[in-house]
C-alpha cells in the first residue's frame, strides 16, 4: 500500500491509494495529473473517493470518468449528482481490502466528510489542514469545533493526508499567536525547508498536530472562534 501525492492547481493535493497495480483516487480536482499519474504507473482506477462539493476537490471527476466510465464514485449526500455510492457517518466501505470509516466533519460545508483507512491514514479533504482548518464557509462553527474533537479522538499515529499545502502559512499565523511555542517554531521551521526543496509537507499526524495545531487545542468553541476569526483575517 502506497499514497502518493499529486499537484493541483495552485495548492491542492490529490491522493492517489495504490495497491497491487490498482488505485483510488481521493478528491480529484482537476483530472489531468491523475491521469498521467495512472497512465505511467499502468494502475487500474478502482474508485474516486469525495470529502465535500467544492469545485478544487471535484472538478475533475467527469473527465476522469470519460476515461474510466465503469469506476464507483464514494462521496457525501452533497456531491450525490457524482456519486455512484452515497456515504454517510458511521458508514464502513472496503475498497482494495481497506477499510474505510466514514465521518461527518462539517463545518467548511454543510456536508464535509473525512475517512479513516484501517485506522492509519486520514483522509480530511479541506476540515484539517496541518497546523490548521478549513474556513468555515457555513458560519457553523459548532459543527467544525465538533469535527475537530473527532480527530483529536483518533489514534495519534493516524497518519493526516489534507487537501492543501497550507502547513506553512497556517504554523506562521500559530508562531504569531504562541511565539514562544516551540513546537510550532520548529514545525515552521522544517515547513519552509521542505517547501524550499519543493516537497510537500504531509502527510502529517494525528500526535503531530495535537503538538502544534492550534485549533485542536482550542478547548472551547468560543476560543475555537475567536481563532477561527483571527486566521481569516491573517
Amino acid at each position: 500500500m502506497t499514497i502518493h501525492p499529486i499537484k493541483a492547481l495552485s495548492d491542492n493535493y490529490i491522493w492517489v491509494i495504490e495497491e497491487n497495480n490498482k488505485a483510488i483516487v481521493v478528491d480529484p480536482g482537476e483530472a489531468e495529473g491523475v491521469l498521467k499519474f495512472l497512465k505511467e504507473k499502468q494502475l487500474y482506477l478502482n474508485a474516486i473517493i469525495l470529502t465535500h462539493d467544492h469545485e478544487d476537490h471535484t472538478g475533475g471527476v467527469n473527465r476522469i470518468l470519460a476515461r474510466f466510465p465503469e469506476t464507483p464514485v464514494y462521496g457525501p449526500e452533497e456531491t450525490a449528482d457524482l456519486n455512484t455510492e452515497t456515504l454517510k457517518g458511521g458508514d464502513t466501505v472496503e475498497l482494495l481490502g481497506q477499510q474505510f470509516q466514514v465521518m461527518v466533519t462539517a463545518g467548511h460545508t454543510n456536508g464535509h466528510i473525512s475517512l479513516v483507512m484501517n485506522n492509519d491514514a486520514l483522509f480530511c479533504g479541506d476540515a484539517l489542514f496541518s497546523g490548521g482548518c478549513g474556513r468555515v464557509f457555513t458560519k457553523d462553527y459548532q459543527a467544525q469545533f465538533a469535527a475537530l474533537e473527532k480527530f483529536k479522538a483518533l489514534d495519534d499515529k493516524v497518519k493526516v493526508y489534507a487537501g492543501h499545502e497550507y502547513t506553512e502559512k497556517n504554523l506562521t499565523f500559530a508562531q504569531s499567536i504562541k511565539p514562544e511555542n516551540q513546537a510550532v517554531s520548529d514545525a515552521l521551521d522544517e515547513a519552509k525547508r521542505l517547501r524550499k526543496e519543493e516537497r510537500p509537507t504531509l502527510p502529517s499526524t494525528i500526535g503531530r498536530e495535537k503538538d502544534i495545531n492550534l485549533f485542536l487545542q482550542a478547548e472551547t468553541l468560543e476560543a475555537f472562534k475567536e481563532l477561527r476569526q483571527a486566521r481569516d483575517d491573517f
